[in-house]
């Protein structure tokens, strides 16, 4: 099974030295029913499994269950406690909480330049939404550049080298910019570069209260505003975004109509994520001088 920018080994130490350090610290932290259960431990440790949705992630297979059965079949040696497929899955859920915080781990620092932008997850096509039933309710119709569609939307944050910083998925029915407003700029800093969906002057005055300048293209009706040489060449390189949508959607398959489960696609868009992380080449630009040239990567 090719996989892309790593192997089994160095995405097993990774994912295993920090589930190590953070699965101690579960049980004490989460609310439960009051109610004692017993947590039986199984023959597959959660290192284990989120080794195998991220790696899947990065291979070139499309349908989980082939890529689990070949796991089984080649690779018994590195995963000897591999259950059935239908137990595989069953146990996806419990690993969501660990493969959120590994993400939030993964994500990059900001470096004064960031890029912000929504891209769409579709999870079937908009003629069949009103016969599916796996997303119902938490799913909606909306518009996009490209026309109607029924899923999700997932918000974007990235630096100028396209390390994740922030991300927010919503219905496919909400404003780009509301989950600016709810908290996905807390940790930013400098200039984030936008399209026209992000235009508003109460956002830009919200964000420059909090140190942060939003710089977005005009329409053709608003009167002009003051934009240094600088900006505006970091704005023409806001498509750096657009290709790190792509690398999600065609390296790391963020987005196909198979999910069976809301738990499972949440688990299977965070592996898509921290896979993107785990990539050894991700694009970016590089600034040679701050007022002058700005030349992609």
């Amino acid at each position: 099974m090719h996989l892309i920018g790593t192997d089994w080994e160095s995405l097993y130490c990774i994912v295993d030295d920090f589930c190590q350090g953070f699965q101690p610290y579960v049980p004490q932290r989460l609310l439960g029913d009051g109610t004692r259960k017993r947590r039986r431990a199984t023959g597959l440790s959660h290192s284990e499994l989120i080794t195998i949705l991220i790696a899947f992630q990065l291979s070139r297979f499309r349908d989980f269950k082939a890529f689990y059965l070949a796991l089984r079949l080649h690779h018994r040696g590195e995963f000897p406690g591999l259950w059935s497929y239908p137990r595989a899955v069953n146990l996806i859920p419990r690993v969501i909480m660990p493969m959120f915080a590994l993400l939030m781990a993964l994500r990059g620092d900001c470096t004064g330049t960031s890029f912000v932008d929504s891209t769409v997850l579709r999870v079937c096509h908009v003629k069949r939404a009103s016969k599916h039933r796996v997303f119902k309710g938490i799913a909606a119709n909306a518009k996009s550049s490209m026309g109607w569609f029924f899923g999700f939307k997932l918000h974007l944050l990235i630096n100028d080298v396209g390390e994740l910083l922030a991300f927010r998925l919503t219905p496919g029915n909400v404003d780009d910019r509301t989950p600016i407003k709810d908290g996905m700029l807390d940790e930013a800093w400098g200039k984030v570069f936008a399209d026209k969906g992000y235009l508003g002057k109460n956002l830009f005055a919200w964000l420059m209260d909090k140190g942060v300048k939003l710089v977005t293209p005009l329409r053709k009706n608003m009167k002009n505003a003051m934009m240094d040489m600088s900006e505006k060449l970091l704005l023409r390189k806001h498509a750096l975004i657009e290709t790190v949508n792509d690398h999600l959607k065609n390296v790391c398959q963020i987005e196909h109509s198979r999910h069976r489960s809301p738990a499972n696609f949440l688990a299977h868009l965070m592996a898509g994520l921290a896979a993107y992380c785990m990539l050894p080449n991700k694009p970016g630009i590089r600034q040679q001088m701050p007022e002058t040239a700005i030349t992609a990567v």
